[in-house]
């Protein structure tokens, strides 16, 4: 199967990163399953694939990730228009803003938030993307193929005050994500994270953080990194992490990766827990 024959649930996909990242796919050929619960952005995703002559690859689907039956009923409906299901990105995203606009002048401390809002942020950031894989992994699995890309944060963000359920959130995915690089080692599945490497400009930073919005990273530069790792040529890279800011597009794109990538995680301080002899 070529590239541009392949299937993508892209979630989060109505704006920001994910209409990006949307657009990246489908301006590469393949056929893409935009997932997000405004509908309005939805539509207007959807209008912009048909301007462009790509309305017959692009499928939308409203959905509520937060919801338990989310991921079965994404999965059927793509199967349903597409077929088979090559590639998975994680994207979707609640921001601190959901809890306070102001957050960053006035941050929020952990205990201010309440446990629905907790648990807002597990079920999108961890519950939904665990849910999607391993809802489409077997039939990666069983044909030798598949890529998972989950978009995270920066490092430094999971930890930054004011970022009490964002940030660990998103270290959980990441954390995930290193976990099931490995255990789909060999399979012809790979799994990486791509994140954009700062502050970027979408709506999940809302207009009172001051920022020049043209000083912040644009969304666009998140779709070069990810369409090449959804590639054939990517077939080898798995365990890794890229800052799409760093993504040279000047370059080949195996020297871009290799300038913008490193392992997942915190590969280079973790240090394994001291265990015992087992007992034979």
């Amino acid at each position: 199967m070529s590239d541009t024959e392949r299937v993508a649930i892209v979630t989060g996909a109505a704006g920001g990163i994910g209409r990006a990242l949307v657009g990246g796919l489908l301006g590469a050929g393949l056929r893409v399953a935009a997932v997000d619960r405004a509908a309005d952005g939805l539509a207007s995703l959807a209008e912009n694939a048909r301007e462009r002559q790509q309305g017959a690859n692009l499928l939308t689907i409203e959905s509520d990730l937060a919801r338990d039956e989310a991921a079965s009923e994404i999965v059927m409906a793509v199967r349903a228009r597409f077929g088979a299901i090559d590639i998975l990105v994680n994207n979707a995203g609640v921001g601190q803003a959901t809890i306070r606009a102001d957050n960053r002048e006035r941050p929020i401390k952990f205990w201010e938030v309440t446990p629905q809002e907790w648990r807002l942020f597990v079920a999108v950031h961890n519950n939904a993307p665990m849910a999607l894989s391993r809802a489409v992994v077997h039939d990666m699995m069983r044909r030798g193929w598949g890529r998972i890309v989950n978009v995270t944060t920066s490092l430094g963000t999971m930890i930054r005050e004011g970022s009490p359920t964002y940030g660990p959130s998103k270290a959980a995915l990441e954390a995930f994500s290193a976990i099931m690089a490995k255990d789909l080692a060999g399979t012809g599945v790979t799994v990486n994270v791509l994140v954009p490497g700062g502050v970027t400009n979408t709506l999940m930073v809302p207009l009172e953080a001051g920022y020049d919005r043209g000083e912040m990273i644009q969304p666009e530069v998140m779709a070069p990194p990810l369409v090449w790792l959804v590639s054939e040529a990517a077939a080898e890279v798995t365990g890794r992490r890229f800052l799409a800011v760093h993504w040279d597009p000047k370059l080949p794109s195996a020297e871009a990766a290799e300038k913008a990538g490193a392992p997942i995680a915190w590969t280079s301080i973790a240090t394994m827990p001291i265990e015992p002899p087992r007992r034979s």
